[in-house]
């Protein structure tokens, strides 16, 4: 887990995938650490300690969102990603805050179902396969579910006369399961379609009003009418799959998922607040924006420690990391309410990029996009090669660019360079056979559009 990961170890995984920002990074991993930390202490310490949450500001592109997306990939903790601009006061259309709880409850019981799905595999790839080898060999056991009148009033069910099988038929029988087997285990079957039934979950979804969630009224009911189930033709290699989902899912102890589920999220749980600039500031009148003050105070006690109630029970938000990133163009980190500012003591600023912050984004990261198109055209017959003084001409225009229009940081790259591969892209389809192609500093001169090498001046004109 990256909370058992030191601090630097934390740095040098983000360090893959996002160049600079060195500050943001390290407060991150120091925050990521000390949830490990507080959890080797002892219950009655542990109480006392809450996460120091972080707001981090700097213009768009430069890798906040990026750092989310790498830190939820990098954990198993319960993490999500929402954005405060699809939240509302009370009162007015929308998603309401303490959605963002159910979010990450619902993320946590993902990743404790994924741990015990991973515990019973075996088992339920064992028994699904005897289900399917019941199928194949035309030994369909009768279904379990029942006539819910006959359940209620205890009318006798009907049994079909069965006779008495010989030792020779259970020989028989027993040597073409062995047979079946075989040939299912080698995949000889996989693409033979059978009839399978599986449990059929469909429900109608209810909204309550006031609780800003679905209750699924099969679920609701599921202690008291009997499971439905439905038929399905698939084929061999997709039975299996659904066969040993539902075999894992009886094998689990749903009741403790959601135990577990529920603890992990509140002493784990991460919640990243992307665009709260959008919510900062006060606003006057009526419009659009009329709520944003009111978004804010109703963030405040999710940040400052509550209980919110979800399907699978009460959740305390006093121990959950909150980390808010924002571009804060228009709007500052001190428009936010001072109660709300006061829930994020550590601020970090993250810088705008380079010149050379590019050329590194471009050469160094794990994900550039100069290693996408390059795999992308070579399944065309493309071979691609950016030479260095490619990349130096490209991550000059992203900076003109961003520094003569809109500074939209690392985002500019995926502009330029799409701008630059049009016509190797347009044409790679009809190759043959495989090309090489060098883009080197001539190429890149020679084909980005006009509109991106000179400045337009004509809406500086009065």
């Amino acid at each position: 887990m990256a909370t058992q990961l030191t601090p630097k170890q934390i740095v040098e995984e983000l360090d893959k995938y996002i160049i600079g920002q060195d500050e943001a990074k390290k407060a991150v991993a120091i925050a990521l650490r000390n949830r490990y930390r507080r959890s080797r202490l002892s219950p009655e310490l542990r109480e006392e300690i809450t996460p120091k949450n972080i707001i981090m500001s700097g213009p768009t592109g430069v890798g906040k969102t990026e750092i989310a997306r790498r830190l939820s990939k990098l954990m198993r903790a319960p993490f999500v990603k929402v954005e405060a601009t699809k939240f509302t006061e009370v009162g007015y259309v929308g998603r309401d805050v303490e959605s963002i709880i159910r979010d990450l409850v619902e993320a946590a019981v993902r990743i404790v179902k994924k741990e015990r799905y991973e515990a019973v595999e075996e088992q339920a790839k064992r028994m699904a396969e005897a289900r399917l080898v019941d199928i194949l060999c035309d030994e369909k056991k009768p279904s379990s579910a029942q006539n819910p009148f006959s359940m209620i009033f205890g009318a006798p069910q009907l049994k079909a006369g069965q006779t008495q099988e010989t030792e020779e038929q259970k020989q028989e029988r027993m040597t073409k399961r062995q047979e079946m087997e075989y040939k299912l285990r080698s995949g000889v079957l996989d693409d033979m379609i059978v009839e399978i039934e599986v449990e059929d979950n469909s429900g109608i979804g209810i909204e309550i009003a006031g609780m800003g969630s679905e209750i699924n009224m099969g679920e609701a009911f599921a202690g008291i009418l009997p499971k439905r189930t439905k038929q399905r033709k698939v084929p061999v290699r997709e039975a299996r799959k659904l066969l040993e989902a539902e075999e894992a899912d009886k094998l689990i102890d749903m009741d403790e998922v959601s135990a577990t589920a529920i603890e992990r999220a509140e002493q784990d749980g991460i919640v990243f607040l992307d665009e709260i600039d959008k919510i900062a500031g006060k606003t006057m009148g009526s419009g659009p924006d009329i709520s944003r003050e009111g978004v804010q105070r109703d963030i405040l006690p999710i940040v400052e420690g509550s209980t919110v109630v979800t399907k699978y029970g009460p959740v305390k938000t006093d121990f959950i990391l909150f980390i808010a990133a924002g571009a804060f163009h228009v709007s500052k980190i001190s428009d936010l309410i001072p109660e709300l500012q006061g829930r994020f003591p550590i601020h970090v600023e993250l810088n705008s990029l380079t010149k050379q912050d590019f050329v590194k984004i471009l050469s160094q990261t794990e994900n550039a996009i100069t290693k996408q198109y390059t795999a992308l055209l070579s399944t065309d017959g493309i071979n691609l090669e950016f030479t260095q003084d490619a990349l130096e001409a490209i991550a000059g225009y992203a900076q003109t660019a961003n520094e003569t229009m809109e500074n939209i940081g690392a985002r500019r790259l995926h502009t330029i360079v799409e701008n630059l591969l049009e016509d190797i892209s347009f044409n790679a389809g009809d190759v043959f056979p495989p090309v090489d192609v060098k883009v080197d500093a001539n190429y890149v001169n020679a084909h980005i559009k006009d509109n991106l090498k000179d400045r337009n001046l004509s809406k500086f004109i009065l």
